[in-house]
């Protein structure tokens, strides 16, 4: 069984969208595990709920050795990919060496506008709607150790209205972003990713 591990710093929404999928069949794998970035975050209750084993790795707490511990939970638990969903933390060190090419994220734009330092949540839609930009959307990445700099995998394009507010561009976003995970999840546990020179060939 493929077995992911979730990464969390919020409600999770996007977790919710893994836990569906699996549920109707979509995806054949198994969240072994949700870490979360700090207490109280809805995503830890969504697990809970599903009866997914779930721990709360904060650099409060552990620092510079979050990652670190990440990494011995993930060893521990024979962790197959490695999934930001909505996680705020940034990794680092041995992790992105030993799970290169085995951790993706999901941002709320099309890279590589509005990413990098400070672009998460509402901040990448405010920066979208600013610059009037007539399309955002977002973009299943792999992680590696520049902020949003791995090779892309999936985007989707959204429609940006003139009247648009972040709270709503960021609904619109969402609702693909719901459909992008899950899929490029589909994609790497089926073998169907190939990195080449930078860039990521889907194979049918």
């Amino acid at each position: 069984m493929f077995k992911i591990a979730v990464l969390a710093s919020g409600s999770g929404s996007n977790l919710q969208s893994i836990i569906d999928n699996i549920e109707n069949g979509f995806l054949d794998c198994k969240i072994d595990m949700i870490v979360g970035s700090k207490e109280g975050i809805y995503a830890l209750e969504r697990g809970k709920k599903n009866n997914i084993d779930t721990f709360v790795i904060s650099r409060k707490e552990y620092g510079q050795g979050t990652s670190d511990k990440i990494l011995e939970l993930a060893r521990e638990r024979e962790i197959d990919l490695i999934v930001l969903a909505g996680y705020l933390s940034i990794l680092d060190g041995e992790l992105l060496k030993e799970y290169k090419d085995r951790i993706i994220n999901i941002h709320p734009s099309l890279i590589p506008s509005f990413c990098g330092d400070k672009m998460y949540g509402l901040n990448v839609h405010k920066a979208a709607i600013n610059k009037g930009v007539k399309v955002s959307g977002c973009t299943v990445h792999f992680v590696n150790d520049e902020v949003d700099g791995g090779e892309i995998i999936l985007q989707e394009a959204v429609p940006v209205h003139f009247e648009d507010t972040p709270e709503e561009l960021q609904k619109r976003v969402l609702v693909k972003e719901h459909k992008l995970l899950p899929l490029a999840i589909k994609y790497i546990s089926e073998g169907k990713i190939e990195i080449k020179s930078g860039r990521v060939n889907i194979l049918k």
